[in-house]
């Protein structure tokens, strides 16, 4: 709002900006920044395989303790989720079987194993929940995610449980009806 305006002038100078003790033509982003077109989204590398092998029960957002080369590859977009498990080890959580690629021009003085285990920062309460979730039959923990969070690597972790071969085949078949319902529509409209 400017200055003019919380004076009652507000019809006239609507299309006006106050910067300091000048009063110039109001520029789109007089208040407010806008995100820049074309901006590469914040999602790194997604585990899509989980979301048809399990039930996903909860989700914990982890951050991940990483080393420079890593981050520059993240940057890069070279990691792979495919595989990866949490596994709980002395109140901690590792990240195991995460690949991410080392660039050849970031990783020239350090041995660089795409394959290593990564810590997993949680805290010690939710560490707590998903060991108990863990310890029950038939529970485990995934990595979902990895994403950027500000400029921090977040890791998305999910307590999941293993889907029997029905529950896939009634997943898909759900998945086809609702593809040819969309269809049916789209057809009937046009």
């Amino acid at each position: 709002m400017t200055g003019l305006a919380l004076l009652g002038y507000n019809a006239p100078f609507a299309d006006l900006c106050m910067v300091g003790p000048i009063i110039r033509p109001k520029p789109d982003n007089c208040f407010m920044s806008k995100k820049k077109p074309g901006t590469p989204s914040s999602t790194i590398a997604l585990n899509k395989k989980a979301k048809h092998e399990y039930h996903i029960e909860d989700r914990f957002e982890a951050g991940l303790a990483l080393q420079g080369w890593e981050v520059k590859s993240l940057r890069a977009g070279k990691a792979q989720l495919v595989d990866a498990y949490v596994l709980l080890k002395n109140g901690e959580a590792w990240l195991l079987g995460a690949h991410i690629t080392p660039l050849n021009t970031a990783s020239t003085h350090v041995v660089a194993d795409p394959t290593r285990t990564r810590k997993l920062l949680l805290h010690a309460k939710e560490i707590a929940k998903i060991v108990g979730q863990v310890s029950k039959e038939g529970y485990t923990c995934i990595p979902l995610a990895l994403y950027w969070k500000k400029n921090k690597v977040k890791c998305e972790i999910a307590l999941v449980k293993g889907k029997k071969l029905y529950d896939k085949r009634a997943t898909e078949k759900e998945r086809d009806w609702n593809r040819q319902k969309q269809r049916i529509l789209r057809d009937a409209n046009a």
